[in-house]
C-alpha cells in the first residue's frame, strides 16, 4: 500500500511512500492494544508503598497493664493497630506491578496502532522535519504548515534542536523510532513521521 507524502516546506502532497500492508494494513486488535498499553503503564509504577504491621513496629513487648483489676480494657501490647504509634491492620507492601508482554504481542499491538492511525487519517508522513535552531517558534511554524497543533513527531534519529524546540510545548513532543512507545502514540491527536522513520519502523516491526 502507499502512504501520502507531504512536502513540509509547502504543506502539500508530493508523491507517495510504498509501505508494507503487514504494518499499516492490519486490523485493529483492541484487546491486544489495551493489554500492551496497560502493561507499559504498569511498568512505570514504582510500587514502593510500605507500612508496618503490629509485629514489625518496634517495642510493645511488655503487656501495658494487668489483664484484670485496673478497670480498663484488656491490652496485650501498645503496638496494637488501635493504639497511637501502633502498627497498621492491613499494611501496604512493596510490590511489582509489571506484566509480561512478549515481543510478538508488543509488535502486533504497535502494528495495530499504526494501522489504525493511518485509517483514521491521524498519521502524516513528511519528507523531512528539521529546525535550524532550537526555537519553539520554528517548531510551531512547521506544524502550522501541516495545519495541526497537537502532534507527536517521530524522526529517524535523535535531533537535539527538535527536542529543545518542543520540550516546552503542551500537546507536542518529539522522539526517534527507537523511543516510540504505545502510550505516546495513542495520546496525541496526530502522529507526524519522516520518510526515513517510516522505513526504519518497517524494519523494526517486521
Amino acid at each position: 500500500m502507499d502512504l501520502k507524502l507531504i512536502e513540509l516546506a509547502s504543506g502539500k502532497e508530493n508523491g507517495t511512500v510504498a509501505v508494507s500492508d503487514a504494518l499499516f494494513g492490519v486490523d485493529f486488535n483492541e484487546a491486544l492494544v489495551h493489554q500492551v498499553v496497560t502493561a507499559y503503564m504498569n511498568a512505570g509504577r514504582q510500587g514502593t508503598k510500605g507500612q508496618k504491621n503490629r509485629a514489625a513496629v518496634r517495642g510493645g513487648g511488655a503487656k501495658p497493664w494487668n489483664q484484670k483489676g485496673t478497670g480498663r480494657a484488656r491490652a496485650g501490647t501498645i503496638r496494637s493497630p488501635i493504639w497511637v504509634g501502633g502498627g497498621r491492620a492491613f499494611p501496604g507492601h512493596n510490590r511489582d506491578f509489571s506484566q509480561k508482554v512478549n515481543k510478538k504481542m508488543y509488535r502486533g499491538a504497535m502494528r495495530s496502532i499504526f494501522a489504525e492511525l493511518n485509517r483514521t487519517g491521524r498519521l502524516i508522513v513528511v519528507d523531512d522535519f528539521k529546525v535550524d535552531a532550537p526555537k519553539t517558534k520554528e517548531f510551531n511554524a512547521k506544524l502550522a504548515q501541516l495545519n495541526i497543533t497537537d502532534a507527536l513527531v517521530i524522526t529517524e534519529g535523535f535531533d537535539e534542536y527538535l527536542y529543545l524546540s518542543a520540550r516546552n510545548l503542551y500537546g507536542a513532543d518529539v522522539c526517534d523510532v527507537a523511543s516510540i512507545d504505545p502510550v505516546s502514540l495513542i495520546g496525541f491527536k496526530n502522529v507526524v513521521m519522516t520518510q526515513g522513520a517510516v522505513k526504519q519502523l518497517e524494519e523494526q516491526l517486521a
